[in-house]
């Protein structure tokens, strides 16, 4: 049984009402409940919240919310670990076993159905236990500046000074999407999926746009609207 799982707790501070907030015309977690539908993959279509609001919003959009998540893996440090082994335990206790949980942030309306797709496949064919959304920095991490104690720039690895960015090892970022996993990875981790291998899923850094913040959110909005406009145009 494959099993879509959405992690979405009320609460959100720097973002009142972040997973259900308006994103174009409709609930953010909208877009993530039907990227998921779309793949025509999953057995079911899951939502992990303590929050009723949310809970009501996500069946509203196909979802449903078998169980309300426990306070103490609702708060601002819970790790995603803990809540993907929360649903692992769930599906144990009602004695259905799963082959595959799939999950899906809630603020990721760059997530597409076809992305889901690819990947399964990537999992399926690697010989780890997890398969996670990644997009390619667009400047070398190595060559990072930071600001000293002095108030000036300083190279945070100087070793790289001169080193040609050409010659630096590419590095990539969590795009924020989504992460397939096999629940016994879930299961055997003890503070991160990494410790029993990840395998990448790279999604175009046009697509990518992590939300934390109002201007992150306006920035989404706007790389949404303009990637929209881009496919009308190769529609017509």
């Amino acid at each position: 049984m494959k099993v879509a799982i959405i992690p979405a707790r009320g609460g959100s501070k720097r973002i009142p009402d972040k997973n259900i907030r308006d994103f174009l015309g409709k609930p953010i977690i909208a877009y993530s409940i039907e990227a998921a539908r779309e793949t025509g993959l999953f057995n079911e279509i899951i939502v992990s919240t303590d929050d009723e609001t949310i809970a009501a919003t996500a069946r509203e959009w196909g979802a449903t919310v078998p169980f309300m998540r426990p306070k103490s893996i609702a708060d601002d440090f819970a790790p995603i670990i803990a809540v993907l082994k929360n649903v692992v335990e769930w599906y144990a206790v009602e004695g259905r076993s799963l082959d595959f949980l799939c999950c899906i942030y809630a603020t990721a309306p760059f997530v597409t159905g076809q992305a889901l797709v690819d990947g399964l496949k990537v999992l399926e064919n690697s010989s780890g236990g997890t398969a996670m959304s990644v997009a390619k920095f667009t400047y070398p991490i190595q060559r990072a500046l930071e600001i000293a104690g002095d108030g000036c720039l300083a190279m945070v690895n100087e070793e790289h000074l001169l080193t040609r960015s050409q010659d630096l090892p590419e590095a990539y970022m969590d795009a924020a999407q989504f992460m397939w996993c096999r629940p016994g990875a879930i299961m055997a981790a003890e503070k991160s999926l990494l410790e029993h291998g990840v395998a990448p899923v790279v999604i175009p850094t046009s697509r990518v746009q992590d939300i934390d913040t109002l201007e992150d959110w306006d920035r989404a909005e706007i790389l949404y609207r303009a990637a929209a406009d881009r496919a009308r145009e190769f529609a017509e």
